[in-house]
């Protein structure tokens, strides 16, 4: 049987690029609605990484790049997220290319979390 500490760095890897893939997919998914797309796809980012960053807080000692990861997802998401809602709003975005300069900054943030696992020095 694997113990806990083995399998965690395979963990941070699966979940790294598991979320990229959702960001990914979520902006893809924002392109073919209207303007309760806009507000889905906002909530659906808002939503999945606020757990992601309770774990990164939780094991900020134990993954190397979880201060990168936790920064970029912030800034990733309150960009993706924020353009999204000011475009359903007040029907401007926040600046040109804001929402995929977040989308990026959250896929970044993710990968981040995967190199994190790769590169866990031993307890």
């Amino acid at each position: 049987m694997i113990s806990n500490t083995r399998a965690a760095p395979l963990f941070f890897v699966f979940a790294g690029l598991f979320g990229a893939a959702g960001v990914a997919l979520a902006a893809v998914a924002a392109h073919g609605g209207g303007e309760a797309a806009l507000a889905a796809s906002a909530s659906a980012m808002c939503l999945a990484h606020a757990p992601a960053l309770l774990g990164l807080a939780i094991g900020i000692k134990a993954v190397r790049t979880a201060r990168l990861a936790g920064f970029l997802i912030i800034v990733g998401t309150l960009l993706f997220a924020g353009d999204l809602v000011m475009l359903r709003f007040a029907g401007i975005g926040l600046f040109p290319f804001a929402a995929p300069t977040g989308g990026w900054a959250m896929m970044l943030g993710w990968l981040a979390i995967a190199a994190g696992g790769l590169m866990r020095t031993k307890p």
